[in-house]
C-alpha cells in the first residue's frame, strides 16, 4: 500500500519562548532533523504541516517534501489539515517536528509490524513514543479530534494497535524549552542509525 508522512511543525513553541523549530542543532534547524527521519521512512510522498513563517528548507530528491501552511496551532487541525491535503486514504506516519533524534530504522518496522492493525507505534518500558503509523482506515476517526489532542485519544485502550518494542529513548525524547536543547546538543553524538 501507498504511505505517506506528515511532519507536524504548526506549533507556537510557547514553553520554548521563540522559534523552537529553526533552533539550531548539530549543524541545521531541529525541524530538518524530523523530515530526515520521515525521508529515511518507507514513503512516498512527505507533508510538513507549518506554520506560515517557518523556513522548511528544499528537499531535492525522493521521497519528495510537500508543505502545507496553517494558521492554527492546535495540534489537532494540523493533523486533520495534513491528511485532508493527502487526498488518497493511504497508511500516514505521523512524525513530531520538535523530535530530533528518531531512530532512522523504526518506521520500517512499524511498516512491517501493522498488518490489519487501526496503527503501529514504537513502545519502550511500556511507554508508546514516536514516529506513529496511523492505518487508512482509522483516517476518518481522526474528524472528531479538537484541540491540543493528538490521535492518542483515539488509539489509547484500542486491542487494534500494535505495539513494537524499542530500546531506544529517543522515541520519547522531544524538545520543550531551550534548555532541553542544550542539554541534548552536550549529550552523546547520535548513532550512525539516525543520520
Amino acid at each position: 500500500m501507498n504511505r505517506a508522512a506528515i511532519v507536524l511543525a504548526a506549533g507556537s513553541s510557547r514553553r520554548f519562548g521563540g522559534d523552537k523549530l529553526s533552533a539550531p542543532f548539530e549543524g541545521e534547524p531541529l525541524l530538518f532533523h524530523a523530515v530526515h527521519a520521515a525521508r529515511a521512512a518507507p514513503v512516498s510522498r512527505i507533508l510538513i504541516v507549518a506554520r506560515p513563517d517557518l523556513d522548511c528548507g528544499t528537499w531535492d530528491g525522493a521521497p519528495a517534501v510537500e508543505v502545507l501552511r496553517v494558521e492554527s496551532d492546535a495540534l489537532s487541525d494540523s493533523l486533520k489539515a495534513g491528511i485532508a491535503a493527502l487526498g488518497e486514504p493511504c497508511d500516514v506516519f505521523v512524525f513530531l517536528g520538535d523530535m530530533p533524534r528518531l531512530p532512522h530504522g523504526e518506521a520500517a518496522r512499524l511498516a512491517d509490524a501493522l498488518g490489519s492493525g487501526a496503527a503501529a507505534m514504537p513502545c519502550r518500558q511500556g511507554r508508546p513514543g514516536h514516529p506513529v503509523l496511523l492505518s487508512a482506515r482509522l483516517l476518518p476517526e481522526l474528524a472528531g479530534l479538537t484541540g491540543d489532542e493528538g490521535a492518542g485519544r483515539l488509539l489509547r485502550g484500542r486491542d487494534d494497535v500494535v505495539f513494537v518494542e524499542c530500546d531506544d529513548p529517543a522515541i520519547h525524547l522531544d524538545i520543550d524549552r531551550p534548555e532541553d536543547l542544550s542539554a541534548l546538543s552536550e549529550s552523546t553524538p547520535p548513532s550512525p542509525a539516525r543520520t
